[in-house]
């Protein structure tokens, strides 16, 4: 995870305000946090990233002091904005419509009946990325068939491709991720857009989860990732599946295995020549 250190002269008004604090060591999801203003505990590896919206040092330091396996790095001050590369501003994708707002500011109005209110949080993911556009035109594209599919978004993020899913009429959407608080961002989304009944979203290894049954595995992912869930029994026994976070040279290697195991690509698209999205299918 990269952090960027913003500009020290720049301001933030108090409810875009972001403060992470960065911890050497792990502290537990369930770890109480005791700060009025606490926003979330992403843990990466071996480290932690604790979110809050006012400066926490006291709460932080006492953390690392009745902790002794933590060890602190740094602070790093911005706006919401800057940690999420930019103020993300709505868009379509086939019938949907991607509402994104700023933390804690959802839109007056309640969502229609093809529109996806997103609140990233602080997990990345805000739906501007050509890889989540794409995977999502796809689902657009695929209209009522949908609705006889029961679906697996691995590395769920922010849950947007769960969304879409079960905003397009899939009755059932397993959404998985390994970080704890990517998992609570997406059932947050899912009660926001009243889809928490199709939506079951859980903590845990997309390698190991896309065993689950379903008619269509969507997976968004790091190609690490994405070349042991190819390759996987629970894949190779699906129908469909979307594909996307492969750029040019992982693209060549996963699309090679998936025809050796008798998929066809029926779609790439790749609509800045960097990223790819497949669509496979038996």
């Amino acid at each position: 995870m990269k952090l960027t250190v913003p500009d020290p002269h720049a301001h933030s008004s108090p409810s875009n305000a972001l403060f992470v604090y960065y911890l050497e060591g792990v502290i537990h999801p369930a770890t109480p946090i005791l700060h009025p203003d606490f926003l979330g505990n992403w843990v990466e590896e071996t480290s932690t990233f604790l979110f809050f919206s006012s400066p926490a040092d006291d709460t932080v330091r006492a953390l690392y002091l009745n902790m002794p396996h933590l060890t602190f790095i740094d602070r790093y001050d911005m706006d919401y904005d800057q940690w999420q590369g930019g103020d993300a501003e709505p868009f379509t994708a086939g019938d949907l419509t991607i509402i994104p707002f700023r933390r804690g500011l959802p839109p007056k109005t309640p969502p229609g009946p093809h529109d996806i209110l997103l609140d990233a949080g602080v997990v990345f993911g805000n739906g501007a990325h050509p890889t989540t556009s794409c995977c999502l035109s796809i689902l657009a594209e695929m209209g009522p068939d949908l609705s006889r599919k029961t679906v697996q978004d691995l590395g769920t993020g922010t849950g947007l491709l769960a969304l879409g899913a079960a905003r397009l009429g899939a009755p059932r959407v397993l959404a998985v991720d390994l970080n704890h608080l990517a998992v609570k961002t997406t059932l947050k989304n899912a009660r926001i857009n009243d889809l928490d009944q199709q939506i079951l979203a859980v903590q845990g290894r997309a390698e190991e989860m896309v065993n689950a049954p379903a008619d269509l595995v969507v997976a968004n992912i790091h190609y690490d990732i994405m070349k042991e869930i190819v390759v996987s029994d629970g894949f190779l026994k699906k129908e469909e599946a979307i594909l996307s976070g492969l750029m040019p040279t992982e693209a060549r290697k996963i699309e090679t295995v998936l025809t050796d195991h008798g998929f066809r690509v029926t779609q790439n698209l790749s609509p800045d020549g960097i990223w790819h999205t497949f669509h496979v299918k038996r």
